[in-house]
């Protein structure tokens, strides 16, 4: 399988590349993304077929209809990590809530967030493909708390790779600080940043896509690529668990192959959704794809008006840390699928140039087909943790944004899953805030506290963070993140 440019070709790259091309090198012509050329079709055929798989066989053979051009061993590999997480049968637990509600954990591997689910096993082949190519590579991450620690853990000690992670200094939980700045690498440095997501990600982008920067890493030696969701190679990885979660309710009497279900997921960045949306053009059977927002709500303003408006810049900093993002860089690919390459760079260039783009009323018309959204506030969000706590299930904040979703934009009649991104342990002031009533508590005091009331354990690999030493102290200027590269390089 190829891979196409959203926003169209400049001419100084090729009009198709492989995956493994891709992967490489992100950053497609105009600075958009790459898609691919055409998606494999995955009916009922398929979903017959891996009722009773194990999530890695419905992986691999998922990954074998995209015909991607990685070493099946390689990809056995990247797939063995999942052997790793909490319940190596079932890395993704799909959890009954009430009559046609259900929770799909993808929280439980080593950092104890989503990001696991696609992260453990792009950095395996990733890593493999530039070994391959006896060649050195510098992947920048920007992270709004879950991306870095995970990739920050696939990377560690890889050969032939070095990773620098940008995080905004006052914007992510301690525990998600903490996952950062005490990895101990040699070929690993964390950045804080005196800025939002949105600075760390532009100055991702800029980096990517800047002829200067990579003249200067060239004469090292060195290529560039990313591990954020602009890398369609973390998005590869993200399709398979929405076709797993689908699986289990059937697995679990709960549906019939063919029955259509909401996917309701907490959206920041856009990826975990996209991978949603392209399970669904792939035959996945779904009603709606429903995104929740946090009071950071430019995706819920999209979907509902067509108006995409970031000209007041005001990223409000929430309990849902992980989606207080104002610029979701994943929407570029559903626009190109809704729109073509032609339309894409245009409604881009807008939103670069004029911080503001507006969809036509048809264009509005064909995403609300796929799309329905809402927004849920921090005090609503509490109310949601303290509800579903007395009804026995413990989630963190993003995931109790889905539960107003479920309640306002989905019909009740319709199986909704709901995507659990985080663990209780990467946000437990607010947790403790919304069940003991407890202010302004340390992680620390958080975790114990939440322990002792739902009578769970802390995850040995959480505790252990508060005695680790710190490695990475470093928190600079967003003007100055070139700089702090290449004097780690």
């Amino acid at each position: 399988m190829n891979f196409i440019q959203t926003r169209g070709n400049d001419e100084t790259k090729p009009e198709t590349v492989t995956f493994s091309q891709a992967i490489l090198s992100p950053i497609a012509s105009f600075g958009g993304l790459y898609v691919p050329e055409t998606l494999p079709e995955l009916g009922e055929e398929f979903l017959n077929k891996h009722v009773n798989s194990s999530y890695k066989e419905l992986a691999s053979d998922m990954l074998s209809r995209f015909e991607i051009d990685i070493d099946q061993s390689v990809i056995d590999e990247a797939l063995a990590l999942y052997d790793k997480f909490d319940d190596p049968s079932n890395p993704v637990p799909v959890v009954k809530i009430k009559d046609n509600l259900y929770v799909s954990e993808l929280y439980h591997g080593p950092t104890r967030a989503f990001k696991d689910m696609a992260l453990q096993p792009f950095g395996k082949i990733l890593s493999s493909v530039a070994q391959k190519r006896d060649e050195n590579y510098l992947i920048l991450a920007a992270t709004s708390g879950d991306t870095g620690p995970a990739a920050l853990e696939t990377f560690k000690n890889k050969e032939n790779i070095k990773v620098v992670c940008m995080y905004p200094a006052n914007g992510t939980s301690d525990v998600q600080r903490l996952q950062m700045v005490t990895e101990d690498a040699p070929n690993l440095k964390v950045i804080g940043i005196k800025g939002n997501f949105d600075d760390a990600q532009s100055a991702l982008k800029n980096l990517l896509s800047s002829p200067s920067f990579e003249a200067t890493l060239k004469a090292k030696n060195i290529s560039l690529s990313a591990a954020n969701s602009v890398n369609f190679g973390r998005i590869i990885f993200q399709i398979v668990y929405h076709i797993h979660n689908y699986l289990e309710l059937v697995r679990q009497n709960a549906i019939e192959i063919g029955e259509k279900v909401y996917l309701n997921v907490p959206s920041g960045n856009f990826g975990n959704v996209l991978g949603a949306y392209y399970a669904m053009l792939m035959g996945l059977p779904v009603e709606k794809l429903v995104i929740s927002s946090n009071e950071n709500n430019i995706l819920t303003r999209l979907i509902q008006t067509g108006i995409y408006d970031i000209r007041d810049g005001d990223l409000k900093l929430t309990t849902s840390p992980a989606m207080d993002i104002l610029k979701s860089s994943n929407v570029e690919r559903v626009l190109f699928g809704l729109y073509g390459a032609v339309r894409t760079r245009e409604l881009m260039e807008n939103l670069d140039k004029e911080k503001i783009y507006t969809l036509t009323a048809k264009e509005l018309e064909k995403l609300q087909e796929i799309f329905v959204a809402d927004y849920c506030s921090d005090a609503e969000g509490k109310e949601y943790i303290k509800a579903a706590f007395k009804d026995g299930y413990l989630m963190d904040p993003h995931t109790a944004t889905c539960f107003k979703t479920y309640e306002t934009s989905s019909n009740p009649k319709i199986k909704s899953i709901i995507y659990s991104t985080a663990e209780w342990t990467k946000f437990s002031p607010v947790i403790a805030n919304a069940l003991t009533g407890e202010v302004d508590a340390k992680d620390i005091t958080a975790l114990e506290s939440i322990s002792k009331e739902a009578n769970v354990e802390i995850p040995v690999m959480v505790k252990e963070l508060f005695n680790k030493k710190i490695v990475h102290d470093t928190v600079i200027e967003k003007e100055d993140i070139e700089k702090e590269i290449l004097k780690f390089l």
